[in-house]
């Protein structure tokens, strides 16, 4: 069931045109890696997502319900963490949580303990929010994002100040969350992260979607690349075209169609190479993310 559904999102300021016919869906259980360049439309697409900034065309529906036209339902389906949560410095991690779960109707001290349980912050939860570290900030506000179980979850950069360990813990939570029918949009320009656990991925460029697909769809639009493993790397030269390459003595990366790597395996075989292992390589969500965007780097969007 669709989660969230853009239909043709266009932002303009003045003869500007900021975001231009953004479509796209994430269904239940959806992890969508949310990525492009400095200056794509990132934070904007987000922002009228969340109702933050007016939508100049086009629609977004939450569970069904129009962020225009059915606010107050569309919203109460979204938890979300945009850049650095917004927290008291001088309360404890648990009064934040109280004060934000008076937002909503029902709430109760099971679901602060529930979301205090999933973020792993059961040990400082009583300290002062001024003595948390940026990492333990951020679990914070993702708890808070999760107190009312939202059915989106939206965040922007959420391993900031993450150890190894708290992005392996984030990593765990969003799977968890993600099994039991949440829908997760997340931006980051960690891309080695998300291709860990995102099942899809839409990229941005100068205010459009240049791709949305399956993250393993999106890794396999590269040429047929094979890794092989040889006796000896140097007596197979003469059959490398010119986007081959000798990797060291033993191994050779070259690209061939499905019919073209059976023939040159033929072809070392008859010719006494003998070959140990034969290896079809995919592209990295970064080096997809690359080819796609032209080259740009995936940073942080500063349009605001």
């Amino acid at each position: 069931m669709s989660i969230l559904k853009v239909e043709k999102l266009c932002k303009k300021i003045g003869k500007k045109e900021i975001l231009k016919d953004i479509s796209f869906e994430i269904n239940e259980g959806d992890i969508l890696a949310f990525i492009g360049p400095n200056g794509a439309g990132k934070t904007t697409t987000i922002k009228c997502i969340l109702g933050l900034q007016r939508i100049s065309s086009g629609k977004v529906l939450i569970h069904g319900f129009d962020i225009r036209k059915d606010f107050v339902d569309a919203i109460s389906l979204i938890g979300c963490l945009v850049e650095e949560p917004d927290v008291y410095m001088y309360l404890s991690g648990l009064e934040n949580l109280k004060i934000q779960a008076r937002m909503y109707k029902n709430v109760l001290m099971d679901d602060i303990t529930r979301v205090v349980e999933l973020v792993g912050l059961e040990t400082r939860i009583h300290d002062k929010v001024n003595k948390y570290s940026l990492g333990m900030r951020q679990r914070l506000g993702i708890a808070i994002a999760l107190l009312h179980s939202p059915k989106l979850l939206i965040l922007d950069e959420p391993t900031n100040g993450l150890d190894p360990e708290g992005i392996k813990d984030l990593r765990v939570l969003l799977k968890r969350l993600a099994k039991s029918g949440v829908g997760i949009l997340i931006s980051s320009h960690n891309l080695s992260e998300l291709e860990s656990f995102c099942n899809r991925v839409c990229i941005l460029s100068k205010g459009e979607i240049i791709e949305e697909s399956s993250i393993e769809k999106i890794k396999s639009m590269d040429e047929n690349k094979y890794i092989l493993k040889v006796d000896d790397s140097r007596k197979c030269e003469k059959w490398l075209l010119e986007n081959d390459k000798i990797i060291d003595e033993q191994y050779l990366e070259v690209i061939r169609d499905e019919d073209e790597i059976a023939l040159f395996i033929r072809n070392l075989v008859m010719n006494d190479i003998r070959i140990f292992e034969v290896q079809k390589e995919s592209m990295s969500l970064e080096e997809a993310f690359m080819k796609k965007s032209g080259g740009e780097k995936n940073d942080k969007i500063d349009e605001k």
